[in-house]
């Protein structure tokens, strides 16, 4: 008798066993190839392979596989499909039994009998029957659509595998059956191109000769990414082109739930529209469940718990007992649970978190939903400024990236409510390390403006607002919007005795001075700043920063060494406190002046420093200073076609900060010096040809090219597990006095 050996070539039905008594004759209701009843499939399988390749592997080294995800996200198909190419590694075949339509748990043992063909007229107990039928048979067999029988299904499944040694159970289901023994395979929503591929397939079969081009392949790709990948969802809108064109869908989707409807004949009912599919998941969820499925509708991108015991908590979800109504829903495919760098985290598909939405709308709660999401994200943000001066910068700069899909939720809260803007201009300022130092300059602009459009009422969030405004207005290189900012802020900090913004508007005024090539008016300002600092106590990223910028003023006045001693004592203070950001600012200034004194190979150095550093935080700015100044001492080794290769890399980043150099004569100095020398050398054509080399190179790239020599290129930036808050609640609202939380 052959046995199930896995993923390998079947060796054929074993020629001596009879067909036993009841037993289906081999070949009938199945495909050619084996016994069994799997149905013919009526339309082309699409992509999937490596989950295919899984499902496979699985069955060959585990008893029972379940296949788990969101309704609609397309399990039966992978089951059925799966069997099929299973079905000839069974001798006594694949046998496919259909739950979505029985409701009654009672009645599961005669479906299964049913769905095998089994004729048994003596009266005994149907599981017995059943047993003593499968008893030395060799079979898989297939639970399609189990979740509301669970419990039923998981007790015949567990007993027919202890019982019958010869039986495989491939399953699939919203959740897991729960038994001992159990391989699970979730299956996520397809990938882009998967997704465009089945969006064209079924499309095709709507509107024939339907083929995706250079005229809608924009429209299909953001179809599928708004609809979340989700077959069900995708096959439902293509059968929308019957009478609209991708444009129209994708005009309509804001009311998904009414647009993906279907009229396919033979369809389960909850598969007929997209709302049925979800809402199917949502009758199986008790009252607690339900409820935190629509709180954490408010939540978008990734959240982790502390988040959402804080924002969903209350009399009828208790913060003790939340963390089980959680995992419920992970386990019944509404939540998707994934392991990052900063520990476990989790997130709603589009669709779903929708459709929980609409359920948070009908509890008349969303409101105080919204603004318990904004004050935790607030007070997320008050720490992590806090924070940023120390050694966790990194993680603090990974955890805002993570966190910014609700970052800009809270801002958007805060920015439409007529009586909270003034949270919004102090959120908006509070992110300003984000903001510069994360590569961010374009969006914290846009946040900064929108906020200062308002009248907040509060004079300390609007001062906080104004004078990051004009910091990230001055790193742009827009001169009339910082200025504009940074008076405002001088006068009305002054008007109302707010000494830190005061000094804060000092200071960004000296920078802009400084990229405006006034060095003498800079370094005055610069100072001023400083001495303002040491009088209320103020110590910290931007301090430091303040410091760096007032050696650039001298060391372009020529005082090389007055620069190097105040970028050294940046240096220590540094290393004193772990800050890591300012110091690949200090780096540069240190490295300029090494080049300016001839010592190439110690400008490298420290400017290797220094890109390492920037490439860690994302920070633009620094990265392209690096790069261009890098190409200096390069084309000074002698390789004028490496230099203009990493001008032209620095070429293509600029865009993304502001105005190269800043506009600069100062700033543009070693740029000047390493064309007109690479020119020389190279030649004109040699020389564009190096430039448009350097362009194709994006700022990874260009870090490689710059740091592989010397060693491992620095991980890329990444999500690291931080501790959360002490508490639980917030700081909602900006702090009275010192540090950066204040002005």
């Amino acid at each position: 008798m052959r046995r199930f050996t896995g993923p390998g070539p079947a060796s054929g039905p074993s020629p001596d066993r009879p067909e036993g008594p009841g037993r289906q004759p081999r070949g009938t209701g199945g495909p050619p190839g084996g016994p069994g009843n799997l149905p013919a499939e009526l339309n082309r399988f699409i992509g999937r392979d490596d989950e295919l390749a899984e499902l496979v592997r699985q069955v060959g080294s585990a008893r029972l596989v379940t296949v788990t995800g969101l309704g609609g996200v397309g399990k039966s198909r992978l089951v059925r499909h799966g069997s099929a190419i299973l079905q000839d590694r069974f001798c006594d075949g694949v046998w496919l039994v259909e739950l979505a339509s029985l409701n009654e748990p009672h009645l599961l043992d005669h479906a299964v009998a049913e769905a095998l063909a089994l004729a048994d007229h003596s009266g005994r107990p149907v599981r017995a029957a059943l047993c003593d039928h499968l008893a030395g048979r060799e079979l898989l067999l297939v639970l399609d659509g189990y979740e509301h029988l669970v419990d039923a299904c998981a007790g015949l499944t567990a007993e027919l595998l202890r019982r019958v040694p010869g039986l495989r159970v491939l399953a699939a289901g919203r959740r897991p059956l729960g038994i001992p023994g159990e391989q699970l395979l979730p299956l996520a929503p397809m990938p882009g191109d998967d997704a465009a591929a089945l969006f064209a397939d079924r499309a095709a079969a709507v509107v024939p000769g339907f083929t995706v081009g250079p005229g809608n392949e924009a429209a299909v790709g953001e179809l599928c990414e708004r609809l979340d990948g989700i077959p069900l969802a995708l096959e439902l809108a293509a059968g929308r082109l019957r009478a609209l064109s991708v444009d129209q869908v994708l005009l309509r989707l804001d009311d998904r739930f009414r647009l993906l409807t279907g009229r396919t004949r033979g369809a389960l009912p909850r598969h007929r529209t997209l709302r049925c599919a979800i809402g199917w998941s949502h009758e199986l969820c008790t009252p607690g469940e339900r409820l935190l499925w629509a709180r954490l509708s408010v939540f978008a991108g990734q959240f982790d718990l502390e988040a959402a015991e804080y924002v969903c908590s209350g009399p009828e979800l208790p913060a003790g007992e939340l963390l089980d109504t959680l995992e419920e829903l992970v386990a019944q495919s509404v939540l998707v649970r994934e392991e990052t760098a900063a520990g476990v985290r989790y997130r709603m598909l589009d669709t779903v978190r929708a459709y929980g939405a609409g359920w948070l709308e009908a509890t008349r709660d969303a409101e105080r939903l919204r603004r318990r999401h904004r004050d935790w994200y607030l007070g997320l943000a008050t720490w992590c400024e806090l924070d940023w001066f120390s050694s966790r910068q990194a993680e603090i700069a990974a955890r805002i990236e993570a966190e910014l899909p609700n970052l800009r939720v809270a801002l958007e809260q805060s920015l439409q409510s007529t009586t909270e803007t003034h949270l919004g201009q102090y959120l908006a300022g509070t992110l300003w390390f984000y903001w510069v130092g994360c590569g961010r300059l374009s969006e914290g602009r846009h946040w900064l403006d929108r906020a200062l459009e308002l009248d907040g009422g509060h004079d300390d969030a609007r001062l906080k607002a104004l004078w990051v405004a004009g910091y990230v207005a001055v790193l742009q290189g827009d001169t009339v919007g910082a200025l504009g900012a940074l008076q405002e802020c001088s006068e009305e900090a002054e008007r109302t005795g707010n000494a830190t913004a005061a000094a804060y508007a000092l200071h960004r005024t000296g920078c802009l001075a400084l990229v405006c090539d006034d060095m003498p008016r800079a370094e005055e300002l610069l100072r001023g700043a400083l001495a303002r600092y040491r009088e209320i106590g103020e110590l910290n990223s931007n301090v430091l920063m303040g410091q760096v910028e007032l050696a650039m003023a001298v060391a372009f006045q020529g005082e090389l060494a007055d620069a190097v001693r105040l970028c050294e004592d940046v240096r220590e203070v540094c290393e004193d406190h772990g800050e890591r950001w300012t110091l690949a600012y200090a780096l540069f200034v240190l490295a300029f002046a090494a080049w300016s004194r001839g010592e190439a190979g110690r400008a490298r150095a420290l400017l290797e420093e220094c890109l390492a550093i920037d490439h860690t935080f994302h920070d633009l700015l620094g990265a392209v200073l690096a790069i261009e100044l890098l190409a200096l001492v390069t084309v000074g080794e002698g390789d004028a076609a490496e230099a203009a290769v990493l001008q032209g890399a620095a070429g293509r980043i600029w865009p993304s900060v502001g105005l190269p150099l800043f506009g600069s004569r100062y700033f543009s100095r070693p740029h000047a010096l390493c064309e007109d020398r690479a020119r020389r050398e190279l030649g004109n054509g040699n020389y564009e040809r190096c430039l448009r080399e350097g362009g194709r190179l994006d700022l990874d790239a260009a870090v490689a090219r710059v740091l592989r020599p010397a060693g491992p290129l620095p991980a890329p930036r990444r999500a690291v597990r931080i501790a959360p808050p002490a508490t639980h609640e917030p700081a909602a609202s900006p702090s009275a006095s010192g540090g950066e939380t204040a002005g």
